[in-house]
């Protein structure tokens, strides 16, 4: 199993550097000690609960992305995730074509249905039940491969339309960058991994996840698809520290909910976690660093070697 880290919040414990300067040295930080992913959430404003306040400065994905996909070298960089919703998926396509040229081809575009309803109001875009919005994610992959793999590509849907588009140049990987579904919706959500994605990305604990990747390994099968062809991915969220004592004082400090949330944990206690999930059959723990507490990354760094 492999680890990457997941950026719910843009507000460092530093105070002496930009946004962008904390995120960059967090980025760097995690590509030289191990962690082959690193994302930032596609949002407009503070989501997490617990982590920040929703007028806390957050910085929009994308632009976020083509900026570190300059600084690193050989992390893989991604959102978690995109929604379908904030932008055409034509112009999603040229957006994310650029960043994997930019990077050299270490993009991955995750991408979901949506389900923030009061950033859809503030930014008045349109909030349609939830199988629409899946379904309008299912169409914009289909737009999104077409126009990276095609000289001129159409497509003509219920929700997205594209006429002899042109997209140049392509994207570097070939035959186009990885495309990620986040979500764990049983009868629609993972239907359309198995349709068109070639990773999917998960919430719950181990047992929740081994019952959505049974889920998934059905759907699956009745779409003629290889399970195996798709890649399993997992988003915890982590506080740790190396004993009972020391971790109690941090959830003090922090104001974390503690251990009953089930990411307050000690390193011994982390380590049989990620056992599990490596045993469920996650292939990369995507980390989320509660306020980004720099020591939980340094542990989680050390525990890296144990999952190679």
């Amino acid at each position: 199993m492999q680890f990457g880290i997941h950026n719910p919040s843009f507000l460092f414990p530093s105070e002496e550097q930009s946004i962008f300067d904390a995120l960059k040295r967090k980025v760097q930080w995690a590509e030289a000690h191990g962690f082959v992913w690193f994302d930032v959430m596609d949002h407009m404003i503070q989501i997490a609960p617990g982590v920040g306040r929703a007028d806390d400065p957050f910085m929009e994905s994308w632009t976020t992305l083509s900026a570190l996909a300059a600084v690193t070298e050989k992390i893989r960089l991604g959102t978690m995730v995109t929604s379908v919703s904030y932008r055409n998926p034509a112009l999603l396509a040229k957006m994310a074509a650029t960043v994997d040229i930019i990077s050299h081809g270490r993009l991955t575009l995750s991408i979901g249905a949506g389900w923030y309803e009061t950033e859809y109001q503030q930014y008045n875009w349109e909030f349609p039940n939830s199988a629409t919005r899946i379904h309008q994610m299912e169409e914009a992959v289909q737009v999104i491969k077409a126009m990276w793999t095609q000289p001129r590509a159409n497509f003509h849907g219920k929700y997205f339309q594209i006429e002899d588009a042109i997209l140049e140049p392509k994207p570097v990987q070939k035959p186009h960058p990885p495309v990620l579904i986040g979500g764990s919706g049983e009868k629609l959500t993972l239907r359309a991994v198995a349709r068109h994605a070639d990773a999917c990305n998960l919430f719950g604990n181990p047992q929740e996840i081994q019952q959505k990747l049974d889920v998934l390994r059905r759907h699956c099968q009745n779409e003629g698809r290889d399970f195996e062809e798709i890649e399993r991915t997992c988003l915890p969220t982590f506080l740790l520290s190396r004993d009972e004592a020391s971790l109690k004082a941090k959830t003090e400090r922090l104001g974390a909910p503690g251990t009953s949330r089930g990411f307050a944990l000690t390193v011994s206690q982390a380590t049989d976690l990620l056992t599990e999930y490596a045993n469920v059959g996650i292939q990369l723990c995507i980390c989320s660093i509660f306020k980004n507490d720099f020591e939980t990354l340094e542990l989680l760094a050390e525990l890296i070697p144990q999952f190679a």
